[in-house]
């Protein structure tokens, strides 16, 4: 029971902090999808898109290759900064924080997309600068869509599993990746256990969406 407990603790730390560490780059990225065009626009889209459609085996092994102690950004951030990713807590981070970007990047693009031009330009008219009309006009507009972006990312990362597979060990584990050792193993108590493990994780994956986006804030701007 404390193992479980402890890793309970462990899912949501890592879908939490994965959740807060991709929200400035989700936001920026959402903002100049909507509102503007540059070169390689088409490219980083589908860049972005490709977790959600792509095997996940595909994406933990780029992510293994990639941040590998051989890999490109693995063997700079373990050598020179003295910083090692994979199989360490943080890949669980970089695994959930990998499939739940593109989900916060598409809320927040349509949030953009969907933002009255008309209110940001009377706002510059009045003086206000760009800097300005976005802190206290487009960001409060698009505010309630944000959050329920995080929702879902952070719904996400609660029950990521195959990236995080590939690229933790077994002290590290999260639930979803004890739901599968729990399968692995023949015998019904072992089949029960996962099934009380699965139950816990989808009321953990619901207790995260909640938090961050609770019903009455929809109320609210009913």
């Amino acid at each position: 029971m404390g193992d479980v407990f402890s890793i309970t603790l462990f899912t949501l730390g890592v879908a939490l902090l994965s959740t807060v560490l991709i929200l400035p780059g989700g936001v920026a990225l959402g903002w100049l999808l909507a509102r503007r065009r540059w070169p390689g626009k088409a490219l980083v889209e589908t860049l972005v898109a490709l977790p959600l459609v792509v095997p996940p085996v595909a994406t933990g092994l780029v992510l293994l290759k990639l941040f590998g102690r051989r890999g490109m950004i693995g063997a700079f951030l373990e050598n020179t900064l003295g910083f090692p990713v994979v199989f360490t807590w943080k890949a669980v981070v970089l695994a959930t924080a990998v499939m739940s970007f593109p989900l916060l990047v598409r809320t927040a693009r349509v949030a953009f997309e969907e933002v009255d031009a008309r209110l940001e330009q009377a706002a510059r008219t009045l003086g206000a600068s760009p800097w300005r009309v976005f802190w206290r006009v487009t960001l409060p507009l698009v505010g309630p869509a944000l959050r329920r972006g995080m929702a879902f990312a952070a719904a996400t990362a609660v029950g990521e599993f195959a990236v995080t597979l590939f690229l933790s060990r077994p002290e590290w584990t999260t639930l979803s990746t004890l739901i599968y050792r729990h399968l692995g193993r023949p015998g019904a108590a072992n089949l029960d256990a996962a099934m009380v493990l699965a139950t816990l994780l989808m009321a953990l994956a619901l207790l995260a969406f909640v938090a961050i986006d609770p019903p009455e804030r929809h109320k609210a701007h009913a």
